[in-house]
């Protein structure tokens, strides 16, 4: 994706409402959870052409699935949409993950644009041309790339969030920092997640996101540094959606997740005692622990066997060697996991 299809602040809803008007645009559909049909279709909803129509889902991660597509297609085909309409994706990663992806498949493709509403979806998940839902409770296990046609991030949809999913967008960010930019983590580590303008904070993320994805736009090899956190995370994230009432936010998982790989980054002497101390002490500073039992921790760990970063039989992971700067295509075992995991629990 270009950088000039990309709009952040004041200037982003604007920007898609003159991509709408375009003549080539036949019909405008919005795609919306109930959520963000309550708190934020509403700001939308003057930048959009008066006839537009509305798409909406359930809201929840357990809702990311092949069913919730089956609906989204079933009224793009009762509505007799043609190929040159827009799916405008207004919501969280779960809305701008699916959305891509009935996009990119409906009729072989239809133009989408992503208007996330959610920390997490504005600094990572709407931005590289990932789509997919979850299959048979792995994260993301059906999906395509698919660029959308511009992603427009308005920094005031964060106000309709909980304290709980601004600190579970966080994540991604200080992911960032801990792969690419040890500056920022040293900077910001001091000032915690405190600020009245998320826009320079988001603006620097998907700057840093996209250098490294106009890399590798299909991860291959590069772009797989920004799974730092994700093969335990994803673990940790999908065995807690199998327990009832045990679920977490995809954040709270990769805020685990990073302390148990940069753990395991100091096991295999990359990084500093010093260095592992401050990345933990930093991230329970924001985060709460996940609670899971150490009898857990196997089969935790099993769900990593169905990491899509994986070779065969061989589980790949991103690492740090030193803050800043991340290595990946790193092997580890399932044994190392669990140990990551057991570490983490002692905490």
């Amino acid at each position: 994706m270009n950088e000039e299809t990309i709009f952040i602040g004041p200037e982003a809803l604007p920007a898609l409402q003159t991509l709408l008007v375009r003549p080539t645009v036949s019909r405008v559909f919005v795609l919306v959870d109930a959520n963000t049909r309550r708190w934020c279709y509403d700001v939308l909803r003057p930048y959009l052409p008066e006839n537009h129509h509305i798409i909406e889902i359930a809201a929840g991660e357990e809702y990311k699935t092949l069913a919730s597509c089956e609906a989204v297609w079933s009224q793009l085909t009762e509505e007799r949409t043609d190929r040159h309409a827009v799916l405008v994706n207004l919501g969280g990663g779960v809305v701008t993950d699916l959305g891509g992806f009935c996009a990119a498949l409906y009729k072989r493709g239809i133009r989408f644009v992503q208007v996330p509403t959610t920390l997490l979806a504005q600094v990572d998940a709407s931005v590289g041309g990932k789509t997919g839902v979850d299959f048979q409770g792995f994260k993301n296990q059906i999906g395509v790339f698919q660029e959308p046609t511009a992603v427009c991030i308005e920094p005031r949809f964060l106000l309709t969030l909980e304290p709980r999913q601004l600190k579970a967008g966080y994540a991604e960010v200080v992911k960032h920092w801990l792969i690419a930019d040890a500056k920022a983590f040293a900077r910001n580590r001091r000032l915690g997640i405190f600020t009245d303008d998320w826009t320079p904070i988001i603006r620097e993320s998907v700057d840093l996101k996209q250098r490294i994805v106009a890399q590798d736009p299909l991860e291959s090899g590069l772009r797989k540094l920004l799974n730092f956190g994700h093969t335990v995370g994803h673990a940790l994230e999908s065995y807690l959606l199998t327990q009832p009432g045990r679920e977490i936010l995809h954040g709270e998982a990769v805020a685990a997740g990073m302390i148990c790989e940069t753990w395991l980054s100091y096991h295999r002497g990359l990084l500093s005692a010093e260095e592992l101390d401050q990345v933990e002490t930093f991230l329970f500073t924001v985060f709460e622990k996940v609670q899971f039992i150490t009898l857990e921790t196997e089969a935790i760990a099993e769900f990593a066997l169905q990491d899509k970063k994986n070779a065969g039989t061989t589980i790949n992971c991103t690492l740090l060697k030193g803050l800043g700067h991340g290595v990946f295509d790193q092997p580890v075992t399932l044994t190392d996991i669990a140990d990551s995991l057991r570490y983490y629990h002692r905490l």
